[in-house]
């Protein structure tokens, strides 16, 4: 988290979504195909991202209304768990002031102002606006101008990403995993002075504390005996072990083909699942706002490949349950967007889509054209092997509560 904060906001940075300290970044545009900046990206919302400090006051947070749209402004703490997520699902659509207040804050706000505590100082936003396809990128660019961060208080905020040179290069779940041991248990130290562990951390907190790491103390590993330094590194780098292994392998609920996690945007002391999940990549949303199941294999439980023809059957009544939309997006076995005649790299409910006379919706998944007719409920596959994601925002009961599964894909030729 705090390695991502610093790429982001060091002045001149032109890492995706870099901006100032208290500013955010608005993606103006759906990625194509030659789009190579993150894995697994998407074309049914613009983001918005911003990195807070709120150790010098609170920060005022303005949203416009948003009739008829879909949003969400989901807030991350230090310890990458949503803690508040202003939007559609939960604020509504209409014009809001919110002040968002660090740990231990003492003062009035203005009246009017819907008070969101944070509880740490260092914290993240990852928004999201629904976007229906590039003519409507500058309806969205509309709605983002009415994302505002403004400070509530005359205190000067450091502009400076952080201590010493920032590597903008290296990804940060990189930097992370190349740290000694002195130098990781030496920044958790410092970070932990304004981003306290929550109370049913405290297990934790008191164990680490035997290691020598007390929150806002300096880290003293020269004081450690080399035989306390020797076990502190071992077991660092056997936790670093467990943390990519269970990223290569994230705990979901597998039917039916469909990988499905639920368990995450908050984590509770679930300290492994969380740092997983991190590993893959910042920013995941509370379930109830976005659910994402991801198919690698069809009813045969064969990969998926472009060889083959496939196609995702949903019986009538039986379509993915949501307040909001959802989509099926198609990547290749980079996590990436696939290259096609159409430009087409998902299809949802959104779409111009073709029902059977039944009132059921059969998509086809295939590389090549199923003919100009059938082409509306095409989703064009590479050559190779692939996967697909369907992505569910503002899901509804059903799918949080598991009774609602993706039906599998069957291979038609």
């Amino acid at each position: 988290m705090e390695l991502t904060r610093r790429q982001m906001t060091t002045p001149g940075s032109s890492v995706l979504g870099s901006a100032p300290l208290n500013s955010f970044a608005h993606m103006p545009f759906t990625p194509d195909a030659s789009f190579e900046g993150v894995v697994s990206p998407n074309v049914d919302t613009l983001y918005s991202m911003a990195w807070l400090d709120l150790s010098a006051g609170p920060v005022r947070l303005s949203v416009a209304a948003t009739p008829g749209r879909y949003f969400l402004l989901p807030l991350y703490d230090a310890w990458t768990n949503v803690f508040a997520c202003p939007g559609t699902r939960t604020t509504g659509s209409g014009a809001r002031e919110f002040a968002l207040v660090g740990p231990g804050w003492q003062g009035e706000l203005p009246e009017g102002m819907e008070r969101i505590d944070a509880p740490t100082s260092l914290t993240a936003i990852v928004g999201r606006t629904q976007v229906n396809g590039v003519r409507d990128h500058p309806a969205v660019h509309a709605v983002q101008a009415g994302y505002r961060l403004t400070p509530l208080t005359d205190a000067p905020v450091s502009t400076a990403a952080g201590p010493g040179p920032v590597d903008l290069v290296t990804a940060p779940v990189d930097q992370a995993a190349a740290l000694d041991a002195a130098t990781f248990f030496a920044m958790t130290a410092h970070l932990m002075a304004d981003n306290p562990a929550k109370p049913e951390d405290a297990p934790v907190v008191e164990r680490i504390a035997l290691l020598g790491v007390v929150p806002g103390r300096p880290y003293d590993w020269d004081a450690l005996s080399p035989e306390a330094q020797r076990a502190i590194a071992e077991g660092a780098a056997e936790g670093l072990a467990r943390v990519r292994s269970a990223g290569r392998t994230p705990r979901a609920e597998v039917v039916d083909g469909w990988m499905t996690p639920y368990d995450i945007g908050s984590y509770g002391t679930d300290y492994l699942q969380r740092a997983a999940i991190t590993a893959v990549g910042l920013g995941a949303n509370l379930p109830q706002d976005a659910v994402y199941s991801l198919c690698r294999a069809d009813a045969g439980q064969q990969p998926l490949h472009g060889s083959n023809r496939y196609q995702l059957r949903f019986e009538a009544g039986n379509l993915p349950p949501v307040n909001a939309f959802w989509s099926l997006t198609m990547y290749n076995d980079r996590q990436f967007f696939v290259d096609n005649a159409i430009n087409r790299y998902a299809i949802g409910d959104r779409d111009a889509l073709e029902f059977g006379s039944d009132g059921s919706l059969t998509l086809l998944i295939q590389h090549a054209s199923p003919g100009a007719r059938l082409e509306s409920n095409w989703l064009p596959a590479p050559e190779g092997s692939f996967n697909v994601m369907l992505r569910m925002f503002w899901p509804r009961p059903e799918v949080l509560e598991r009774t609602w599964h993706t039906p599998a894909l069957c291979r038609t030729g």
